[in-house]
């Protein structure tokens, strides 16, 4: 990703909104799936989602580590978990108050 950890945080977040979104809206207009394949489709998605996930939050720190900065790469790391627990945060508060 970039070394930015609000884009980093933020992108993640909006990762999870359109997966959120499809599984929330997708049985209205796929319909209801009785067979192996919603199983399959749901570990397939959390593979994928732990891919994308480790790409957002590890490539640049990592990159940075191995370049020798090892300061710099895990100060960005907890930078962007940190921005990240902020967009959390502030997720389940507006969705408490506005529910």
């Amino acid at each position: 990703m970039t070394r930015n950890p609000l884009i980093n945080a933020l992108s993640a977040a909006l990762y999870i909104a359109v997966v959120a979104c499809f599984m929330y809206y997708a049985p209205a207009f796929l319909g209801e799936v009785e067979s192996a394949v919603a199983p399959i489709a749901m570990l397939s998605l959390f593979v994928f989602s732990a891919a994308a996930m480790s790409y957002i939050f590890f490539y640049q720190p990592v990159v940075l580590i191995i370049e020798g900065d090892k300061k710099a790469g895990l100060t960005l790391f907890l930078h962007t978990l940190a921005a990240f627990a902020v967009c959390t945060v502030a997720l389940v508060a507006t969705g408490i108050y506005f529910s």
